[in-house]
């Protein structure tokens, strides 16, 4: 089930057994027992662990983006970069943790009512492969600051990962019992679930797993929080500087080569902009991305994850095709070692596609044309998903009014979508529910407590 297949040369590195029922049972108990002991603990009390793997983050940068980049083909500039977000995320709650759950007071309350923080058990982290030590530190630092335990299940193709970060941070004095790596069969996650001990479950991935995950929650009366896909809108509203937007966008979407669950996928641009935009990415896929060895710094396009994640979107865009989407440039396989697509671009999707409504995980931008403020935005919400939006217009107000009518957790105002430390993410409908980092996200597995004195 766990293995390194390095996406370069499509060559299996190392098989990984997945735990026994034994070592999930002493994982569970041992982190249980951690999270009894240490739960009366302040923050406070817990930041400095948090800081010093921040430090120790930074100083293992090199060796951990190596592990990223074998495992999932990430470029090596964009894996340290992966590193430097986890290393800020660690130092962020490690400073400011304490003073988001310090207690607050009840507004107009007339008695002595404050609201109080506390953690409330082990949380089972169920992770993706894309992004495979950040997306550890979005549930890790803010759960740990707060004195919950977590249990984190890697993505089965990125368990190096996972082990190397659960290294990082036993080193840092976050040990076993309030955090570990376990690399359980997929069929033992309801078992752990459903485990009394287990106090919430938080999911990275896809809706098929989400709904599975929610299910199972739902049934035991456990907090989940889902991030699920999404096909964020990028809506260009004028020609403005519309070259360096197209640039932006272009590398926005190509950014981790288009598997990121918060790139723009829809790009849905006024008419009058449509076909200076449509040149200028063209130009810009054929131009600005050389394929080669992801470790090489020359290399400006890397390969896809897995061989079953090229062919996907491979089939995706045969099929749009077919259906009647006009191919302006890539749509094939490269011809070398390793699961290497060609930067895609697709034009004249409609709805009677499949493509449409789908999420495409890959480096293919699709372009969309608009009459109207209005039918940028109709086209925008005309998705089964809602995680982020971004909207660019010279006129600041109008970008503004247009990125209030999104059906989205995140708008972006003439910037890209991001995510940092401090910014909750997350979004609604088929993205999911619920919200990591930020003052949002560091609660979501507390007990809300109200404490009257």
């Amino acid at each position: 089930m766990y293995a390194i297949i390095n996406p370069a040369s499509g060559q299996t590195v190392r098989e990984f057994d997945a735990a026994t029922s034994d070592e999930i049972e002493f994982a569970l108990g041992t982190l249980h027992n951690g999270y009894r002991a240490n739960r009366h603990a302040t923050p406070e009390e817990r930041s400095a662990a948090l800081l010093k793997a921040a430090e120790l983050f930074r100083e293992r940068s090199e060796e951990l983006a190596a592990v990223i980049t074998q495992e999932m083909g990430k470029r090596h500039a964009d894996a340290t970069g992966e590193i430097e977000i986890v290393a800020r995320i660690f130092e962020y709650y490690g400073t400011k943790g304490p003073e988001m759950l310090a207690e607050r007071p009840v507004e107009d309350s007339t008695q002595n009512d404050v609201i109080q923080y506390r953690p409330t058990g082990v949380i089972l982290g169920v992770m993706p492969w894309n992004y495979p030590l950040y997306q550890l530190a979005r549930i890790a630092a803010p759960n740990l600051v707060l004195g919950n335990a977590v249990l984190i299940k890697p993505a089965s193709s990125t368990p190096a990962s996972g082990l190397a970060f659960a290294d990082v941070l036993d080193a840092a004095g976050l040990g076993s019992d309030v955090y570990r790596t376990l690399l359980v069969d997929s069929g033992d996650i309801e078992g752990i679930i459903r485990d009394p001990r287990v106090a919430g479950v938080s999911l990275t991935g896809s809706e098929a797993a989400g709904a599975t995950v929610a299910k199972v929650a739902g049934e035991e009366l456990k907090k989940v929080v889902l991030e699920l896909g999404g096909s964020d809108p990028f809506i260009v509203l004028d020609e403005e500087n519309i070259d360096d937007i197209a640039a932006l966008a272009v590398e926005a979407r190509m950014e981790n080569m288009g598997q990121a669950c918060n790139s723009p996928k829809r790009f849905i641009v006024m008419e009058e902009a449509y076909a200076p935009f449509v040149a200028s990415v063209k130009r810009a896929l054929e131009g600005d991305y050389r394929p080669g060895d992801p470790q090489d710094p020359a290399t400006t396009l890397g390969p896809l994850s897995s061989e079953s994640a090229r062919e996907t979107i491979a089939d995706q865009v045969d099929r749009a095709v077919a259906q009647g989407a006009t191919l302006e440039t890539g749509g094939h396989r490269l011809d070398r070692e390793g699961f290497y697509y060609a930067p895609t671009l697709l034009t004249g999707v409609t709805p009677e596609m499949d493509v449409y409504h789908e999420e495409l995980f890959g480096p293919v931008v699709v372009v969309h044309s608009a009459n109207s403020d209005e039918e940028c935005i109709r086209i925008a919400n005309d998705s089964v998903f809602g995680l982020g939006g971004a909207v660019f217009g010279g006129d600041p107000e109008r970008a503004e009014a247009v990125g209030e009518g999104l059906e989205v957790g995140m708008v972006s105002i003439n910037v890209p979508g991001g995510t940092d430390a401090e910014l909750p993410f997350g979004g609604v409908k088929r993205s999911g529910n619920g919200r990591e980092l930020g003052r949002l996200g560091i609660v979501e597995f507390a007990n809300q407590r109200l404490f009257r004195a």
